[in-house]
């Protein structure tokens, strides 16, 4: 099918909307979240562990999130996630209105959002799967990355702009309303799959069963441990990004907000590429679009001093148009290497994998403290890089699937 073919799908137009009302509230969270707890620390350590909040709970929640993905109705899984993240960010917004916001506060219920957030991805990814099937995953992904991208864009620079116009308290209500508004967009979607009905102890079944599968399948373990690497060594750039734009281009919460927002754009920019059938071999190209992920980010890591914001943005940019391409290749691949019914569970996989990336917000954040961002962020990129190049030399079949 193509792209135009596959968005005459009612539940993929009603996944779409949800998922960009959705990302406009997660890339809003990660700006107005690195900025509020820059302001109350002053740390980059702090601001890498308060990101790291976000995702922690992904690494113990992915695998019973995706048993849950397989057993229970996923658009109603998405509408229940959408509702419980517009409360944790309502909930942050009013304390922070208040003036009574604690750095304690502000890490419970990041917390709480990322569990939330573990159940919707496994949901978001296998329903996904559900609507356009197998032979159109990768540019059913595509499409959603797309609009995940695009709710990025309105998110980092619409939260940017609040919070240097009227304060983090109202940028975290503006979350809220995202957060919602993605939920809601699935009420008209519908369960094309039916829904496995287990014993009172199937989850934990599920997940013990997923345990051995990933242990007897080492393909599958190896996307997972590839998928992980990129999140501790590649994504985890991001939590550099406030001190990046206080710190070395004293460019205020303005410039936080346009570079986040190249993330965005360079995501669109990757995922385009996608769209246009360049990606054959999967395995062989995971690996290569990994490795230009790491030369990306040692790239950043010298930018600043050498072609200042304007080539910082374009590096931004480019290395974030490699970022979404791993993350898309990696989803496909998942989703493509289990049966039917383990469709959820793949999503669980994933779901761990980028669970790992506290582990990289805060090392990168503490390189940052210890030898400053050009130099965290240039260790970063060259381990990524290595991760990729051993992966191929100790695990060949890779290239092959």
């Amino acid at each position: 099918m193509t792209a135009t073919s596959l968005l005459r799908l009612r539940d993929l137009r009603c996944l779409g909307a949800g998922t960009l009302f959705n990302s406009v509230g997660m890339m809003g969270e990660l700006v107005v979240l690195g900025w509020l707890a820059l302001e109350l620390t002053n740390s980059p350590f702090l601001v890498g562990a308060a990101l790291g909040c976000r995702m922690l709970p992904l690494a113990f929640v992915g695998v019973p999130a995706g048993v849950l993905a397989d057993r229970v109705a996923r658009p109603r899984l998405l509408l229940i996630t959408g509702a419980g993240q517009a409360l944790t960010a309502g909930a942050m917004g009013t304390l922070t209105l208040l003036g009574v916001v604690t750095l304690g506060q502000l890490l419970l219920l990041t917390l709480v959002a990322g569990a939330l957030r573990g159940v919707e991805h496994a949901a978001r990814q296998s329903y996904a799967h559900d609507v356009v099937g197998a032979g159109a995953l990768v540019d059913g992904l595509a499409i959603l990355g797309l609009a995940m991208r695009g709710g990025w864009l309105v998110g980092s620079l619409g939260v940017g702009a609040l919070i240097a116009h009227r304060g983090s308290g109202e940028a975290y209500l503006a979350v809220a309303v995202a957060y919602l508004l993605g939920g809601l967009a699935l009420l008209p979607a519908r369960a094309l799959a039916p829904v496995a009905v287990g014993a009172p102890d199937s989850i934990w079944r599920g997940v013990t069963g997923f345990v051995t599968a990933v242990r007897e399948d080492r393909t599958l373990l190896v996307l997972m441990l590839l998928t992980a690497g990129a999140e501790v060594l590649g994504f985890a750039h991001q939590a550099l990004l406030p001190s990046l734009s206080r710190d070395v281009l004293h460019t205020g919460p303005e410039g936080l907000g346009a570079m986040s927002a190249a993330r965005a754009v360079g995501g669109i920019l990757g995922l385009a590429v996608s769209m246009r059938g360049l990606l054959g071999g999967g395995g062989a190209v995971f690996v290569g679009v990994l490795v230009a992920f790491g030369v990306s980010l040692v790239a950043l890591g010298g930018a600043p001093y050498v072609v200042g914001f304007t080539g910082v943005m374009v590096v931004v940019l480019a290395a974030n148009a490699a970022g979404a391409l791993a993350d898309l290749l990696a989803q496909s691949l998942l989703q493509l290497s289990v049966p039917h019914h383990l469709r959820g569970r793949a999503g669980g996989a994933w779901v761990v994998a980028i669970g790992f990336a506290p582990l990289g917000q805060l090392q990168i954040g503490a390189l940052a403290s210890l030898l400053g961002v050009s130099a965290a962020l240039g260790v970063s990129g060259l381990a990524l890089v290595a991760l990729a190049c051993a992966t191929v030399f100790f695990y060949p079949r890779l290239r092959a699937l």
